[in-house]
């Protein structure tokens, strides 16, 4: 029993006992007269007849009382049941959604909007459920029923993810636009952009977007540099044509990103494919000189053009510092030949190719090896030992 239980039973007993007290004593007679009746009995007898009175009159006023309320109590209760019954439907739309039935959650979701407070929520679910069908129709109509101030922000969201899902990046972005037009940046929107753009191979804007999502530790360390890189080969291979506008477009790309081996790789072809030999060279110098890659020594001897004197010095003084490296020993060998000196091309090939066999390697290396031996062989008019290199090339592809 509770403490207050307990103190209206000691009320109630005190009240007892004073009654009982009161009622021993005579406190007189009442007499009513009403011609020819004549009523006489006790005051006590009085007061419990009023007290009773009373009592009757205030059950029979609350019973006339909620007699008149109970139309609007059925209606209210009846109200309260919808409610409920929506609220149950919204959380089982969201479990048939997240289980993958979208027919039933979108079924489900039509009958939580019947509650006002579900509106935003269930059209959200249901506009889900209908693009995960392909009903991309009847998906916008149940987005069109989001009209509350409060879910707007969640409609472009949910637009802008839905639309990207369907390729479709220009409606994902046109829908983002409307978020920035609120004053809302939102890590998850930013995210969405950078898909939409990549999408949409809009290359400039997924540099600026990679830049901030790393400034705000929402992306990946790996993925960023990933995706700076192929924005930035995109990028130059889109201005390939033309050597100024790639010296421009090279210029413009972050120095971060300008001298990682793969882009620098990237671009010094294509400056070697516009004849900028310099413009390439320069790139391979200085990507080497922070960070030593073999991919990019290989492409070296392709950026000498007409002079290939000053690679070879170059590369002369990296094998001073990498004395048994096959491919510095590589490139030396492609600039002699190309100089025309074919007893320091022979020697250079010959000591990567053996560097090689010792190493057991049977990659990329060992078949442009080969080849520039076959080729040297060529111009030496030695055509049994070119060929020999040639099937051996042959052989070494085969089995990288």
């Amino acid at each position: 029993m509770s403490i207050r239980g307990f103190l209206w039973l000691i009320v109630l007993f005190a009240s007892a006992a004073a009654l009982a007290v009161l009622g021993q004593r005579e406190a007189g007679q009442v007499i009513i007269l009403y011609a020819p009746y004549r009523l006489e009995f006790s005051l006590n007898l009085l007061i419990v007849i009023l007290i009773a009175a009373g009592i009757a009159l205030y059950a029979l006023i609350r019973l006339l009382s909620n007699l008149w309320k109970m139309p609007a109590r059925l209606a209210a209760y009846r109200a309260r049941a919808r409610v409920a019954k929506a609220h149950a439907a919204l959380r089982q739309a969201w479990e048939y959604l997240s289980a993958g039935r979208f027919a039933r959650a979108e079924k489900s979701a039509q009958a939580a909007c019947r509650a006002a407070d579900n509106q935003g929520a269930a059209a959200l679910i249901g506009a889900r459920a209908a693009h995960q069908m392909r009903e991309y129709a009847r998906r916008d109509e149940w987005l069109e029923r989001i009209k509350r101030a409060r879910w707007q922000e969640a409609k472009w969201i949910a637009t802008a993810e839905m639309r990207l899902d369907a390729h479709d990046a220009a409606g994902a972005l046109a829908a983002l636009d409307e978020i920035q037009t609120r004053g809302a940046h939102r890590l998850h929107a930013q995210r969405i952009a950078l898909r939409a753009h990549r999408q949409l191979e809009h290359w400039n804007e997924v540099l600026k977007a990679v830049k901030t999502l790393e400034a705000r530790a929402a992306i990946d360390r790996a993925a960023a540099q990933q995706l700076r890189q192929t924005a930035a080969q995109h990028l130059l291979h889109e201005h390939r044509h033309d050597a100024q506008t790639l010296r421009e477009c090279w210029a413009a790309l972050p120095a971060s990103e300008r001298y990682t081996p793969s882009c620098a790789l990237f671009a010094a072809r294509l400056f070697v494919d516009c004849g900028a030999y310099k413009e390439a060279r320069q790139i391979i110098e200085t990507a080497l000189d922070k960070q030593w890659d073999a991919h990019l020594l290989r492409c070296y001897a392709e950026c000498a053009g007409d002079d290939p004197h000053p690679l070879i010095q170059r590369a002369e003084s990296w094998q001073v510092q990498h004395p048994d490296d096959p491919d510095v020993l590589f490139a030396l060998g492609c600039l002699c030949q190309q100089q025309r000196l074919w007893g320091k091309a022979q020697a250079f090939l010959e000591k990567a190719l053996r560097i090689t066999l010792e190493a057991d390697e049977t990659g990329e290396l060992k078949v442009l090896i080969h080849r520039a031996l076959a080729r040297l062989y060529e111009s030496l008019d030695d055509h049994p030992k070119a060929n020999a290199h040639y099937r051996e090339a042959a052989l070494a592809l085969k089995a990288a």
